[in-house]
């Protein structure tokens, strides 16, 4: 008997009627009609309530999958939880087009986090770093006495260094403890590690232990992905050359690179967002991974290979996890993870650092040739359109006839919308 290979790839996805593609979805990543009765319930209250404080409700964003992503010759479906238009269409045909090269190809380094111990009122900073680094095994045992569990799974407390900082307070000591949290985003058992840590640094030292934290700049933790972008797709070369002209820009001028970089958190904040992740923190540390050489700067790279074609690479600090937090409570969260496919915070750093690259491609491509806004204001439109008080059929006509005039204005749609009205009574 044969076996069908499942594929992303799906033509006129977006064509199709909201059930049609849960079906896709459904078949894809063979859900059950449980799994799929999740697309249309709300975050009920009480779990809510368990989430954050003070609850009053929910707010929901719409939910898509983008399609076409071929990584690391696996395909996916990838859920995104965005607001913005065009998000989920550009990645989409970002991927599509990086799909006749051979889909993303990914590497990604171990899962380790920083703690940082923050040392104050130290009378010899030397001195006491180097004691530090003398007590560095019983430290680092203290530490992993608090979370056997990890230690089990094969993670826990692997390093610890000592930075001397200059401030106007004077001179301070940062302890940095480094964590192995495996498929966890890590922050609880990082967090606790330090507290363990800071009366025995305090003893070691005759300071006084300040902040005890985390750090969002999980530059131990890097995801590289990289895509060949087919020229004759793109239009040739002439296309590829204009394209790698405006990417340019972004790696000489932080003002460039700041929307820059948005558009490529575009794809993974929905991702990050999609699956109950902490997308405050990537971001965090994905723009000060941009700035690591003492400035801003493009966190993608762009250049030609010997075939004329664009060859497309991103690296950033992906700290996601798979089990602990709303990844565990959220229903849509748990099943966007089912549609994915993946059981590693690994795999959904690699598809997140794919999706970012083709984000950041798409945005790049639009820009270079059509612009940004053809494709944005097609369904900037449908918006406009609503405003005005249109329904049905008459959102779509209306939108097009916009676009089409370049005038995507409310006060057009409700002209547009009156005449309409006029014509059918």
């Amino acid at each position: 008997m044969s076996i069908i290979k499942k594929t992303s790839v799906v033509s006129g996805f977006y064509k199709l009627p909201i059930e049609k593609r849960r079906e896709f979805v459904s078949d894809f990543a063979t859900l059950t009609a449980g799994d799929s009765s999740v697309f249309s319930s709300a975050l009920d209250l009480a779990t809510a309530d368990r989430m954050i404080e003070n609850v009053i409700g929910t707010f929901e964003i719409p939910l898509g999958v983008a399609v076409n992503f071929l990584i690391n010759g696996k395909d996916y479906l990838i859920p995104m939880a965005t607001e913005e238009s065009s998000v989920v269409a550009a990645a989409s045909n970002g991927a599509k087009i990086a799909r006749i090269k051979g889909g993303f190809t990914t590497t990604c380094s171990e899962p380790l986090m920083i703690g940082q111990l923050q040392l104050l009122h130290v009378n010899d900073v030397v001195r006491a770093a180097k004691e530090i680094l003398n007590h560095k095994d019983n430290l680092l045992s203290l530490a992993n006495a608090q979370d056997k569990i990890l230690i089990d799974l094969g993670g826990g407390a692997k390093d610890l260094e000592v930075r001397i900082l200059h401030s106007p307070l004077g001179d301070m000591i940062v302890t940095h403890l480094i964590v192995d949290v495996r498929d966890a985003m890590g922050a609880n058992a990082v967090n606790t590690m330090c507290e363990a840590l800071a009366p025995m640094l305090e003893e070691i030292t005759g300071g006084k232990i300040r902040l005890k934290i985390l750090s969002n700049l999980a530059d131990r933790r890097l995801v590289k992905a990289t895509a060949v972008f087919d020229k004759e797709k793109m239009g040739g070369e002439s296309v590829v050359d204009a394209f790698l002209e405006s990417y340019t820009l972004a790696t000489i001028d932080p003002y460039r690179a700041a929307t820059h970089n948005k558009g490529i958190m575009n794809g993974i904040d929905a991702l990050i967002l999609a699956t109950g992740n902490d997308f405050r923190a990537i971001e965090a540390g994905a723009h000060a991974y941009a700035s690591r050489d003492g400035r801003y700067t493009s966190l993608t790279s762009y250049h030609k290979d010997e075939h004329g074609n664009l060859v497309g690479e991103i690296e950033l600090p992906l700290a996601v996890g798979v089990v602990g937090g709303a990844v565990n409570m959220h229903p849509k969260a748990k099943l966007c993870r089912k549609i994915l496919g993946i059981t590693t915070a690994k795999e959904l750093s690699e598809v997140a650092a794919s999706l970012g690259l083709a984000q950041n491609f798409a945005a790049l491509f639009a820009l270079s040739t059509v612009g940004i806004q053809k494709g944005h204001m097609g369904l900037h439109a449908k918006n406009i359109a609503v405003m005005a008080g249109a329904q049905g059929d008459e959102i779509d006509r209306i939108a097009d006839m916009m676009v089409s005039e370049g005038k995507v204005k409310l006060d057009r749609a409700k002209e547009l919308l009156e005449k309409i009205r006029k014509k059918t009574k």
